[in-house]
């Protein structure tokens, strides 16, 4: 069995939630689960390529991706289909939620870009978050979610990031 296979792995459905409503859904391999941090690998789950202008997501990508039931944020490593590191992709979520197979993810709009260098960290949606009505709604996830954002900012952009994921 080739490391790469899913053979013999216990399966996760990864559902990300946002604004109350199924975003998308899709399968991955659970690879750990401690009961704090939870790791799963999928391939690239859009029907599309999505073309950010820094990076590009399409079919033949795995995601690495990595929740946190204590942690308002989710960390995705991202490599083509070569294995080639593209980089990390960060969303700021509400912790997660691991009932059996399901996982369950409520994106917050705002995300984090660090490129596979690090000379590249970027903040995204800012707007969105803004636009989302988070803040007057839930004040204390918003300021979570800006907490979060800043944090990862942080390590993304010194020494602790890959630490985070080991």
């Amino acid at each position: 069995m080739s490391a790469n296979s899913a053979e013999g792995q216990e399966r996760v459905e990864v559902v990300l939630v946002k604004a109350g409503r199924t975003k998308i859904r899709y399968d991955g391999v659970l690879l750990h689960d401690d009961g704090t941090r939870i790791a799963v690998r999928a391939p690239w789950a859009g029907d599309v390529v999505r073309d950010f202008g820094f990076v590009r997501f399409e079919a033949g990508d795995v995601f690495t991706e990595y929740y946190w039931r204590d942690r308002w944020y989710s960390v995705k490593e991202v490599r083509a289909g070569s294995g080639a590191l593209k980089g990390w992709y960060c969303d700021i979520t509400r912790p997660a939620v691991r009932t059996g197979t399901e996982l369950v993810v409520e994106d917050l709009d705002l995300d984090l870009w660090r490129s596979a260098d690090g000379t590249d960290v970027r903040r995204l949606d800012e707007d969105e978050f803004a636009e989302s009505g988070l803040a007057e709604r839930d004040p204390r996830a918003a300021a979570a979610a800006v907490a979060a954002l800043d944090e990862l900012e942080g390590l993304a952009r010194g020494d602790g990031f890959t630490a985070l994921l080991a």
